[in-house]
């Protein structure tokens, strides 16, 4: 991170910027072939923004969901465009902006805009990327880790010596989640398709169960000796609920962090979830305030950025795809075949 500044009016910045940019958009809700590229207006820098030419964006299921309309038109605080999650260069900011300059290299959450050639970034929201890393690589940071750290250690108080379990551990949060446990000491049991051992090996699992096979409410009893995990963290939802109860040790914690399996006909032992003492959190990133999501931002880059310099956690990055691309993109995310993150990639000009 630069030495803090006192940044000049964003009128005064260097006049490096066009009128216009490329963005992904689109007019009705609906498949992935409704996103367009289109050429729109660069957003207005605002007090304490950052305007960031973007080398690479994270594609997130949140960005899947709201091409289908869960959101309806909604603004998250920065663009009613899409996208949650960028990387690239500082090109302007705001008067009030500290601790950033101009040519400045950032990743970050953004709320909306990210699907597009410029994208303006609260500088609370923002982390410099580490010196070895590349831009690209950076792109599939912010969202995964930040989610993951947020629902292990601040939410779950996950610490070492202790146990957890992971649902969806091949994706783009679940992978990161199973390197933080892992770096944090933990016991680290994870679930994935049976093809995607090797990777979710590779990030740090200590016991793999295939969910297509095997079922992780035994596996779980077995190799505990009936005791059972201290944390999970669970993408699915409520086909997996009763199970995730029952794998919790007295004390233990669920984290609901998804809804891939749905939320209808969800079934909650009351019983096992009073006299266990056990405890159940729910989190999204994306409906959050923006200073809490600055609070995620900071804690994880406080905690973990000297981790993601040294190499000890690292994005998993799936595949990349040309930003006019995004409705490959989107595809390649609703297969269910990817492992890690899918990112798409601004065309230089």
């Amino acid at each position: 991170m630069s030495t803090p500044t006192t940044a000049l009016p964003v009128t005064e910045q260097p006049a490096t910027t066009p009128r216009t940019m490329q963005a992904v958009v689109f007019d009705d809700f609906g498949a992935p072939e409704v996103l367009v590229a289109r050429e729109i207006p660069i957003p207005e820098v605002r007090p304490h923004d950052l305007l960031v030419r973007n080398a690479s964006i994270g594609v997130n299921r949140a960005d899947l969901l709201h091409r289908k309309g869960a959101y309806g038109r909604a603004y998250f605080g920065d663009a009613d465009t899409m996208g949650l999650e960028i990387a690239g260069t500082v090109v302007a900011m705001g008067p009030e902006v500290q601790g950033f300059a101009v040519g400045d290299r950032v990743m970050g959450i953004v709320g909306g805009g990210a699907y597009a050639e410029l994208s303006r970034i609260d500088h609370r929201m923002a982390m410099p990327v580490p010196a070895g890393m590349d831009l690209v690589a950076a792109g599939a940071v912010a969202e995964v880790f930040v989610t993951a750290h947020e629902a292990l250690f601040h939410l779950a108080r996950l610490h070492a010596g202790e146990s957890v379990l992971i649902h969806a551990a091949a994706g783009g949060v679940g992978s990161a989640a199973v390197q933080l446990a892992h770096a944090a000491g933990a016991r680290v049991f994870a679930t994935a398709g049976g093809d995607k051992r090797g990777a979710v090996l590779g990030c740090g699992a200590d016991v793999f169960i295939d969910y297509r096979s095997e079922d992780f409410q035994a596996v779980v009893a077995q190799a505990t000796q009936g005791r059972g995990v201290d944390v999970v963290i669970d993408f699915i939802g409520a086909p997996y609920l009763q199970r995730n109860v029952r794998s919790l040790a007295d004390g233990g914690r669920l984290v609901s962090v998804g809804l891939l399996g749905g939320a209808q006909g969800a079934e909650l032992p009351m019983d096992v979830v009073l006299y266990r003492h056990l405890q159940i959190f729910g989190t999204v990133m994306k409906s959050r305030p923006p200073e809490v999501k600055q609070a995620m931002v900071q804690r994880f880059a406080q905690q973990w950025l000297p981790a993601l310099a040294a190499g000890v956690i690292r994005p998993v990055i799936d595949s990349t795809f040309a930003l006019a691309d995004a409705a490959q993109a989107h595809r390649r995310m609703e297969s269910g075949a990817s492992i890690g993150k899918i990112l798409l990639l601004p065309e230089v000009r």
